[in-house]
């Protein structure tokens, strides 16, 4: 008896592994044909059905071209649907940073009374850091590269480095790290829901602090459970993570 349930175990697991092959290899075919109807319903002017489909293909694992973005965003610009326009158009800002685009989501925010898309300093260091940051960056290695060659030409000849010198390069190594990683760890997201609660802890019995609509941006600082750490309006908060549009 156990042999036959041994068996039956294994054929389970070979048919459930042939089972999930096929269905993948279904949507990787299926994609495409949807990806061509949804074009072609978006070249005729229907733009919300197009939507629809090139939604689909995203909930199936496609991965969302540029094109696709700015169709998307026009779809649902069309349909007056701005929390999904401003959804869009930030996660094409988030891979080609551009002025024009960072103006244009903060005139339709401020159109519509929402919040996260000022043109203020911080996104403009996030658009200087995305677009210049590399070369920013390579210019700070460039002396780094130097001071450490030197500081380890020292320790091979057995010379002595002063106190301050490894201080002064310590700092500099920190603010490096710094400017490196802080962007990078810094998310944003959309609120998609007309309630929102910000909450003062990551917990349904925390306090309620405010309420707020759909379509407001919060940089997002951290995780806790099923909570997000947010900053709004320069005040941490915690609220759930299926109310939110991460970017």
């Amino acid at each position: 008896m156990a042999f036959i349930r041994s068996l039956q175990a294994i054929t389970l697991k070979i048919s459930l592994f042939f089972y999930f092959l096929s269905v993948n290899a279904w949507a990787q075919t299926a994609s495409p044909d949807s990806l061509r109807r949804a074009d072609s319903l978006f070249a005729s002017g229907d733009q919300a059905h197009a939507a629809r489909l090139y939604e689909a293909a995203l909930a199936e694992g496609h991965t969302a071209t540029d094109p696709m973005l700015l169709k998307l965003a026009s779809a649902y610009e069309q349909q007056n649907d701005v929390p999904k326009l401003l959804y869009y158009l930030d996660v094409y800002f988030d891979r080609h940073p551009d002025d024009a685009v960072l103006r244009r989501m903060s005139d339709i925010a401020r159109a519509n009374n929402l919040s996260g898309y000022e043109t203020d300093d911080l996104n403009y260091f996030y658009l200087f850091y995305r677009k210049y940051g590399i070369y920013f960056l390579l210019f700070l290695l460039i002396p780094a590269g130097y001071v450490f060659s030197v500081l380890l030409l020292k320790v091979v000849k057995k010379e002595a480095i002063p106190g301050r010198q490894k201080w002064i390069i310590f700092v500099y190594l920190l603010l490096l790290l710094i400017f490196t990683n802080l962007p990078e760890g810094v998310q944003s997201g959309i609120t998609s829901h007309d309630r929102v609660l910000l909450r003062t802890d990551p917990s349904a019995a925390a306090p309620v602090v405010e309420v707020i609509g759909r379509g407001h941006k919060l940089n997002i600082l951290g995780t806790k459970d099923i909570y997000l750490r947010v900053l709004w309006h320069n005040e941490l908060y915690f609220i759930r993570r299926d109310n939110v549009w991460i970017i």
